[in-house]
């Protein structure tokens, strides 16, 4: 398809987008997106993932649990979700580290931005487990500055739905999608599928990235080779 428009990304995963309908985790699904990614390293692209874990637990499920306790929760899911995601790409012959930035050196690498980047330019994928350590933060956010600091040209947001619409499609049909929005629009417009901190700090630090569906694996080779599918994100 010709040469990759982005030489290194950071791919948000969804977590829901990798469950299976009547458990936590598909992975044959997972080896599908695995094959989709050797690919992007075959063809030269740099490859670093922070998996989301609301197949497994959101802190807003803990209903009247402290707020830190529950996201502290979801932090650990998220590294369920990093290991999964090592293990299946490992049996597809890709060299894989997950690093987190919550110390469990039996389970993880501790996180650096030097230690990613070295790992990244070595050929190998970095999962990022653990969002960013801390409460309250969406694992967009964490994609967000994980982008920011590994150098990304892009972060590629793979969802269960197709882009950013002016509604959810899921409740409204009359919904429309955005081929492209500026961060400053989806904030004025509370749009919920990108988390709104996300959308702030990429706006102030200048960050692109694009919302598509995971549904189809391909399609984050597609966005990697510039085919212009789901929504384009920028200032």
């Amino acid at each position: 398809m010709g040469t990759p428009k982005y030489k290194r990304i950071l791919l948000k995963l969804s977590g829901e987008a990798l469950a299976e309908k009547n458990g936590i985790l598909d992975f044959d699904f997972i080896s599908s997106v695995a094959e989709v990614i050797k690919k992007c390293l075959n063809d030269g692209v740099q490859v670093g993932v922070i998996v989301g874990a609301g197949n497994i637990w959101r802190g807003r499920q803990g209903g009247t649990m402290n707020r830190a306790r529950a996201d502290q929760m979801g932090m650990l899911a998220t590294t369920i979700n990093a290991l999964a995601l090592q293990d299946t790409f490992i049996q597809s012959g890709i060299d894989t580290v997950v690093m987190t930035p919550i110390e469990m050196n039996h389970f993880a690498e501790p996180y650096t931005i030097r230690g990613a980047i070295q790992a990244l330019e070595k050929g190998k994928v970095v999962v990022f487990g653990c969002g960013l350590g801390a409460p309250y933060f969406s694992t967009d956010t964490a994609a967000a500055l994980r982008g920011a600091e590994i150098e990304a040209d892009v972060v590629l947001m793979a969802k269960n739905i197709d882009g950013i619409y002016n509604a959810d499609p899921r409740k409204d049909p009359t919904a429309k999608k955005y081929d492209e929005i500026t961060y400053a629009e989806v904030i004025a417009k509370e749009l919920g599928a990108l988390d709104l901190t996300a959308a702030a700090f990429c706006m102030a630090n200048d960050i692109n990235s694009y919302a598509f569906e995971l549904k189809d694996p391909m399609n984050i080779y597609r966005v990697v080779m510039g085919e212009k599918i789901g929504t384009e994100l920028h200032r």
